[in-house]
């Protein structure tokens, strides 16, 4: 396969991923509302997806012990990565949600520039200046506790900003890792989920549902969720390692446009007058983070 047949499967694959999740939480909402939490629901997507790819791809099993030690770390945090943004679409505004997740850029430059090496330069000062403007004047409450603090309104504003932060280190250690397969980096992932789901079931205070609690109608939401996850994981996971940090951030903005679409119609969401301020402060950051890297 020709360089250029490489990069357009790499964008296809974060625009893929995009529109994955610019509509997961609709599914997600829905398994919530038939009682299966956010928590659960990951749980048992993911492990449907990890048997799933398993069998696909059960011939490369051996030597996954050898792996190196950067694997869990990668794991780990992806996992917390998706299920916090999980956490965060279905208790807030999706939208509002996923515009503090993709502040990811703005850490995406900080880690990149600290770990990578990656020079910053004006464009990257002034993509950094931006994105925080424009997560203060979300943020902004003078009614409210903090006063003019932009301190987070809401658990799921904490979750969107962690998932974030969680998204730009995914893609800094899935870009350092390159002696890592897709294969290895996509099953990092889905077991982080399984794992980071059960490590917060006692700190949620939740129990797991049997699998037999569980409808025939939240078994296929879950199947549809897991069957576009295996190939949604591997095509952004594809992406991510043959694309620069900076970019891979900004081409997953197209998410924003199908959130929207899908928020308006699906959950009938609309943002106020900051959240669209701040919002569009946040994706021009973006942008700029992309002319930052040095092609």
């Amino acid at each position: 396969m020709s360089k250029g047949n490489n990069n357009s499967l790499a964008v296809f694959g974060l625009l893929f991923g995009a529109c994955f999740w610019g509509t997961v939480w609709y599914f997600y909402r829905v398994l919530e509302a038939a009682g299966v939490s956010g928590i659960a629901s990951s749980f048992y997507s993911y492990v449907i997806a990890a048997i799933m790819a398993g069998l696909m791809f059960a011939r490369h099993w051996r030597g996954m012990f050898n792996l190196p030690k950067v694997i869990i770390w990668l794991g780990l945090v992806a996992g917390w990565t998706n299920l916090s943004y999980v956490l965060a679409v279905l208790d807030g505004h999706v939208m509002r949600v996923i515009l503090l997740f993709y502040l990811s850029p703005l850490w995406t430059l900080i880690l990149a520039h600290f770990w990578l090496q990656e020079r910053t330069n004006l464009r990257g000062l002034a993509a950094i200046f931006l994105a925080l403007l424009g997560a203060w004047i979300m943020l902004y409450n003078p009614s409210g506790k903090f006063g003019w603090l932009p301190i987070p309104h809401s658990q799921s504003d904490w979750y969107a900003l962690s998932s974030g932060m969680g998204f730009a280190l995914t893609n800094v250690i899935t870009r350092k890792s390159s002696n890592l397969s897709i294969r290895a980096k996509s099953f990092a992932v889905w077991l982080g989920v399984i794992v980071v789901s059960l490590l917060c079931l006692p700190l949620f205070g939740e129990t797991l549902p049997m699998p037999s609690a569980l409808t025939a109608n939240n078994w296929l939401t879950l199947l549809l969720i897991s069957f576009v996850l295996v190939f949604g994981t591997w095509l952004v996971q594809y992406g991510v390692t043959q694309i620069e940090a900076n970019r891979a951030s900004v081409i997953f903005l197209f998410e924003l446009v199908v959130a929207a679409i899908a928020s308006y119609y699906l959950a009938h969401e609309v943002m106020s007058l900051n959240e669209r301020i701040g919002g569009s402060l946040i994706i021009v950051a973006a942008l700029i983070a992309a002319l930052n890297h040095q092609d």
